[in-house]
């Protein structure tokens, strides 16, 4: 007996305890019952009733009429019940706990919570894996030990081949991407132009290239150290009667090498990290509007890339090219005006064009302030509004900085005619060089917008009003306008059809003392330009196009239309 009761104390301390209670509870087991009494008894036991309407749905042991919490047994037999279910009691429900116990109804009680104990344990192991399923898996294991060692050989491979990447690769926090550009490209026109008197012959086509190596480099996950190397030799080609015009401008003609002699310069290096639930930006030579402000032209925006317009006009609203160079900026992820017009930014931005000379710095040189206020206002449709405070030193001097030059070097706009961005050329320099040498305020207004009516159409548009003050000399007024439609995965997925139409800057008013107004025609000089970006590979793509310029540099001369045929091949890393 004494073996029993160890083998059953390893099932459930509470059943254990339930054998002691059935064997002392009355101080001994009866063992002079007759033979029918105890048929009866057992008949009786068996008779409990197991729909469980006996207990009226009370739990445990006080279901039983005559047991009491009070009893010595009552926590062993009310565990017993709760957990196994097993004892029920009699018909009229008692348990008759206090009266003699018979080996007979001893058996006859413990075989029922047996049942239910091995009911339970093949519920809770139903899942488990069986013999035949273990022999199931070494029989496949056998028949494909071969297949098995060969791809362990190839794990190893694998990280002996990790291992040494680890141990050799370039930097843990920084990634290289690179994009080269060959095009070649001309101007197709008569070349019978005259600018200002002087007779312009075309160039032959041009082949050229352009090469940009970007570092971008994390050191929390959420920020980027972008630093960019660039170089390349194509130089803007001298459209008809435009020689110091920029409306000829391409994209790959921004190569950060003013001499176009493929000698490497660091065109851009800037810092984006989170400032709360907004974004900040830092740029320490090169940056421009354009790297955190949403400019809403969508496939022809490449960010001066191989991959969209051909064109620096037909890439981004020519007002994201009124300043550049040093400055920062921040992007504010929640506006006010969310709940009226969608998911929107508001983004502020100074940039410098000369900040580390110690001579003007970062307050006393040509300086830029830019506010916007974009909004999201449907999955499809998307609205953008710009404000810029420009600066411009020694504007109409020998040291000009172009209005719309991104804050490059004197001398050089990026779009636009050559009045547009000097409209002070016009003046006859008789108020003298102390005049002259103020420079240029411009107030510029822009706005810019993005439908998508389906996956397969995209229509962009922009406008922007500026105002020049010449100081102490007169007010300029300049517009420019465009739009254009893009279908994207034309004729294979990666490829883009654009076409672009609109007026570049275009110097509509001058007003001053001793103005020159005879030397330009006020009418807007038209830009039509289309192109067909070819997807050959993930990696490779090929863009014909052409651009058409009428009457460019505003007809200054007896200027004809210019047609510029471009093939240019990006290869992208």
């Amino acid at each position: 007996m004494a073996n029993f009761f160890r083998t059953l104390n390893r099932v459930s301390p509470a059943f254990l305890g339930l054998a002691i209670a059935l064997s002392t509870a009355t101080g001994a087991v009866a063992q002079t019952v007759s033979n029918d009494e105890v048929l009866d008894q057992i008949n009786q036991y068996g008779t409990e009733d197991t729909n469980g309407s006996m207990g009226q749905g009370v739990p445990g042991a006080a279901q039983f009429t005559d047991v009491s919490p009070n009893d010595w047994a009552y926590q062993a037999l009310d565990d017993l019940v709760r957990r196994y279910d097993c004892l029920k009691g009699y018909p009229n429900g008692t348990y008759r706990g206090g009266r003699a116990l018979s080996r007979y109804e001893f058996a006859a009680g413990l075989n029922a919570c047996l049942q239910q104990i091995e009911r339970l344990i093949a519920a809770s192991t139903a899942d488990f894996v069986t013999r035949s399923d273990l022999e199931a898996l070494q029989r496949l294991i056998q028949e494909f030990e071969a297949e098995l060692a060969t791809l362990g050989t190839r794990v190893d491979a694998l990280e002996g081949r990790v291992a040494f990447l680890e141990d050799h690769q370039f930097s843990t926090t920084t990634k290289l991407a690179g994009e080269v550009i060959f095009a070649a490209t001309s101007d197709f026109s008569d070349g019978t132009g005259t600018a200002s008197g002087v007779t312009n012959s075309l160039s032959d086509a041009v082949f050229g290239n352009r090469v940009r190596l970007e570092l971008n480099t994390s050191f929390t996950g959420e920020d980027r150290l972008v630093t960019r190397l660039a170089t390349g030799n194509l130089a803007i080609l001298p459209t008809i009667g435009a020689t110091t015009g920029f409306e000829g401008t391409q994209t790959f003609n921004l190569n950060g090498d003013s001499t176009n002699s493929n000698s490497v310069n660091v065109d851009w290096l800037a810092y984006y990290f989170p400032f709360g639930n907004s974004q900040a930006y830092v740029a320490a030579t090169g940056g421009i509007w354009s790297d955190f402000a949403p400019t809403l032209n969508p496939y022809f925006e490449d960010y001066d890339g191989g991959n969209g317009a051909l064109s620096t006009f037909a890439s981004e609203n020519p007002i994201y090219r009124i300043g550049g160079g040093t400055g920062a900026a921040l992007s504010f992820g929640f506006t006010p005006i969310e709940s009226i017009l969608g998911p929107s930014t508001v983004t502020l931005g100074y940039f410098a064009g000369n900040a580390s000379d110690p001579s003007e710095g970062a307050i006393n040189s040509d300086y830029a302030m830019l506010g916007q206020l974009n909004a999201n206002v449907s999955d499809r449709f998307g609205l953008g509004l710009t404000f810029v405070h420009a600066y411009h030193t020694n504007e109409g001097t020998n040291s000009t900085n172009s209005i719309f030059g991104a804050g490059a070097s004197p001398n050089s706009g990026v779009v636009g005619t050559s009045l547009a961005n000097n409209p002070s050329s016009l003046f006859n320099g008789t108020l003298g060089p102390e005049v002259t040498s103020r420079g240029t305020v411009s107030n510029s207004f822009g706005a810019e917008m993005a439908f998508r009516p389906s996956d397969s159409i995209s229509v962009s548009g922009f406008a922007t009003l500026t105002q020049a003050r010449l100081i102490s000399r007169g007010d300029a007024e300049i517009w420019t306008f465009g739009g254009g439609i893009a279908f994207p995965d034309l004729g294979k997925e990666g490829s883009v059809l654009g076409i672009f139409g609109g007026a570049q800057p275009t110097l509509r008013g001058i007003e001053g003392v001793n103005v020159n107004n005879a030397d330009f025609d006020k009418d807007f000089s038209w830009h039509i330009e289309a192109f067909y970006k070819y997807q050959l590979s993930d990696n490779i793509s090929i863009t014909p196009g052409v651009i058409w310029l009428t009457d460019p540099n505003q007809g200054a001369g007896d200027s004809s239309d210019a047609v510029i045929g471009t093939l240019r091949t990006t290869f992208s890393f």
